[in-house]
């Protein structure tokens, strides 16, 4: 697929490897007008592709984090390590060769192994063992960094051509992952918890807008984006109860009994605790859809980037 500008030489060239997917598409629509964006697939195509035309390579081909039993993780170890780190490394290392100016890793909060806590730029990912989705994400970002010559530590790597972004939640409209899960939570509990947590989230075209800046830049190192306004859990609720027309009661009696549970429940401390990144200035340049809209354009089904 292709977007963007055709025949022009100032605009710069993006690969996006991993077509038909969530981010991918999304970036491609965002980059109308900004960038010129071909996309191929993490199959066969992007062994045959030209990638000595493009500036920028934007790698966001993976297997997702999912909520499998042990058995079921178990088992699929080997993929998220084959998707997540061999091919990411793969695909790099013919970035490198084709002289290609910068490589765009899509890594993941979940390599830091945290379920509640404030990340800073200093913070070290130390992945859980059991979560082969944070292991195999974070080994690819050693990898590409030994490749690209820098410490995945560093908060930026000089000019050394690898952007590594790692996300909190992304959601927006037709999104996989958690946010249509607490839709669905919401639909049933007409009493919800009123507790007064913070996370971090990034609504999916803040995330390309945030992506094309980093293009546009050529910049390198490792980001933290996020929505500029964390996002309370009770007034996401909230807001989905007043764009469906549904009356939700909110109340803390229930809260001691919550707070127990989230001790030995994840998913409670996944919806209910705080996990967040520290601001950053950067934020303000691409933030360009705020919390309450975002989520209306999420619900309601429009598309991400008109």
């Amino acid at each position: 697929m292709k977007v963007g500008f055709e025949g022009n030489a100032s605009v710069k060239r993006v690969l996006v490897v991993g077509a038909n997917s969530y981010i991918g598409d999304s970036f491609a629509r965002c980059a109308q007008g900004r960038l010129s964006v071909d996309t191929v697939d993490s199959y066969e195509e992007w062994k045959t592709a030209a990638f000595e035309e493009y500036d920028s390579v934007l790698m966001v081909a993976g297997l997702a984090h999912r909520q499998w039993t042990r058995k079921q993780r178990k088992a699929n170890k080997d993929l998220y390590f084959a998707v997540n780190c061999d091919l990411a490394v793969a695909v790099a290392a013919k970035a490198k060769a084709s002289g290609v100016g910068q490589f765009i890793y899509l890594s993941s909060m979940a390599v830091y192994g945290l379920t509640e806590g404030e990340i800073t730029a200093d913070t070290v990912p130390t992945p859980k063992k059991n979560d082969y989705y944070g292991l195999s994400k974070y080994q690819a970002e050693e990898a590409l960094v030994s490749l690209f010559g820098s410490e995945v530590c560093e908060p930026s790597f000089k000019n050394v051509g690898l952007c590594v972004i790692r996300p909190p939640m992304v959601y927006g409209p037709g999104c996989p992952g958690n946010f249509f899960k607490l839709v669905g939570m919401v639909r049933r509990m007409p009493v919800f918890p009123n507790v007064a947590n913070h996370r971090s989230m990034i609504y999916i075209e803040n995330l390309c807008a945030f992506i094309v800046y980093l293009v546009e830049n050529s910049c390198a190192g490792v980001y933290l984006p996020q929505n500029k306004e964390y996002v309370n859990t009770t007034a996401l609720a909230q807001l989905i109860g007043k764009i469906t027309g549904q009356k939700l009661r909110i109340t803390k009696v229930f809260n001691p009994l919550l707070f127990f549970l989230m001790r030995f429940m994840l998913p409670l401390k996944k919806i209910f605790g705080n996990l967040t990144y520290v601001h950053d200035e950067l934020e303000e340049v691409y933030d360009v859809v705020g919390f309450e809209e975002s989520v209306r354009k999420t619900f309601l089904g429009e598309e991400a980037v008109s």
